[in-house]
């Protein structure tokens, strides 16, 4: 898997390009479990919070689409039984227009650790690479914090000093909101299409 079959199978529109990461599972050297984690286990795992590698929950928002690969000792009748979980609980939930969004790779290299490093030496290991309206959040927060930072014009002077000019911050900040709006009107046009179904 190269990085534009990537972009291929996870962009639908140019702007939303923003992709969730997450890893699982992570555990710590010196809670090594015994028993290792079953393939269902660890998929379950990556679609946790906890496991993102960016503070938002995916699960108030929608998948758009999903790469998971997977390390180690794991073979694909496993892979889909646990993305046939995942999608028969109805765990996570997807966009309307795009309801089949999986796409699974399989190394099977042991997952590699860093010697002498925190985490722990595991068979399996799944990285997983959505695009999730849940990434929203991340914008909104630094949306909140430019905020305050913008209405005392702390360190403008600074920006404006090297050469850049004021009107570049509102613009700038316009663009970010726009962006988590497009994020919003992507995750809604599900329940606008359900909706149109009903009238005819």
């Amino acid at each position: 898997v190269d990085v534009t079959e990537f972009q291929t199978n996870l962009v639908p529109y140019p702007r939303i390009h923003f992709m969730l990461s997450s890893y699982a599972p992570v555990i710590s050297a010196e809670k090594a479990y015994h028993e290792q984690l079953s393939v269902a286990e660890i998929t379950n795992s990556a679609f946790e919070p906890s496991s993102m590698m960016a503070k938002c929950d995916p699960r108030h928002g929608k998948y758009m689409a999903c790469c998971l690969m997977y390390r180690g000792d794991v073979v694909p009748k496993d892979v889909n039984a646990a993305v046939a979980t995942i999608k028969t609980k109805r765990t996570i939930q997807f966009v309307d227009w795009c309801p089949t969004g999986f796409k699974c790779g399989i190394n099977y290299q042991p997952p590699t650790v860093v010697p002498g490093g925190d985490l722990a030496k595991v068979q399996r290991a799944v990285c997983m690479i959505s695009n999730n309206t849940a990434v929203a959040e991340v914008f909104s927060r630094i949306d909140h914090k430019f905020d305050l930072m913008y209405a005392k014009r702390a360190f403008v002077h600074w920006y404006v000093g090297e050469g850049m000019e004021e009107g570049e911050f509102s613009e700038a900040r316009e663009d970010l909101a726009a962006l988590e709006k497009d994020y919003e009107e992507v995750g809604a046009e599900s329940t606008d299409g359900a909706n149109d179904d009903d009238d005819y």
